[in-house]
């Protein structure tokens, strides 16, 4: 039997963790391979781990097809719902699955360039996407976790180090304290995962306590700048006022010129 690893699939779910491996390989040398390994033709789709336990220590497997998929984006979706399933999936994990989940849909829903015989109205026809928010909330029920969880995920995804990421897929760090350390240099993250667990935690604790310290400023900033309006306002009106004040004295005098030069000329 030919068994095919496909490179994108097996790197498409997260892997075990050192201790989840050691466990699983234990359970095969003890009681063999008792779930069969899903195949699309010759393509393996599930059991990746236990395949390569299989065949290190030469144990029997058995095999099982699933036909129904038209193409590999349909495998890796299985793959991605497969996974959420499993109560043993970390929140870490489910939140990564889904974001995945995510961009395979949002691939596919993409609509094609309009052909040149198409009426522009078929673009007004195309459904509104929901909101940053729903769409959020969305993705948190896919994975089965929080919003507030997944807005986490996705800023380690984004701004995280793989040193970073690994340490949360191991859990030396919480997912809210990674977001929170995600937010400093590529270097100092680094650092701070060498360091272990308490260089971690006392990297988040620095990062909340700068952004703490750095609240009260702003507000006081805003304050300054406020008073600082305030005061333009104020001192705009009072030039109003005195400039047509002056305009009035200036007019009083030209009348008491006028008055002046007229008893002159009647004398």
């Amino acid at each position: 039997m030919n068994i095919t690893i496909h490179p994108e699939l097996r790197a498409y779910i997260d892997p075990l963790t050192v201790n989840e491996y050691q466990a699983l390989e234990r359970s095969i040398l003890a009681e063999g391979c008792r779930d069969a390994l899903v195949l699309w033709g010759e393509v393996l789709i599930d059991g990746h781990n236990r395949y390569a336990i299989c065949q290190k220590h030469g144990i029997a497997f058995n095999t099982t097809q699933n036909t129904r998929f038209s193409h590999i984006e349909d495998v890796m979706l299985w793959m991605i719902d497969n996974h959420l399933a499993r109560r043993s999936v970390s929140d870490f994990q489910r939140g990564m699955l889904a974001l995945r989940k995510k961009e395979i849909v949002a691939s596919r829903s993409q609509p094609k360039e309009p052909q040149a015989s198409e009426s522009t109205d078929s673009a007004a026809e195309t459904p509104a996407q929901p909101n940053a928010t729903q769409a959020r909330e969305e993705l948190a029920k896919t994975a089965g976790i929080s919003s507030n969880t997944v807005t986490q995920i996705e800023k380690i995804r984004r701004a995280a180090t793989p040193e970073l990421v690994d340490a949360v897929r191991a859990g030396t760090i919480s997912i809210n304290a990674a977001a929170t350390v995600a937010s400093l240099p590529p270097e100092q993250q680094v650092t701070a995962v060498t360091g272990g667990r308490k260089e971690l935690q006392l990297a988040a604790k620095q990062v909340r306590e700068m952004k703490s310290a750095n609240k009260p400023a702003t507000a006081k900033a805003s304050s300054i700048d406020n008073a600082m309006a305030t005061d333009a306002s104020d001192y705009s009106h009072e030039i109003a006022a005195l400039t047509a004040e002056n305009i009035t004295l200036k007019e009083q005098i030209a009348e008491l010129t006028r008055a002046l030069e007229a008893a002159r000329s009647a004398h």
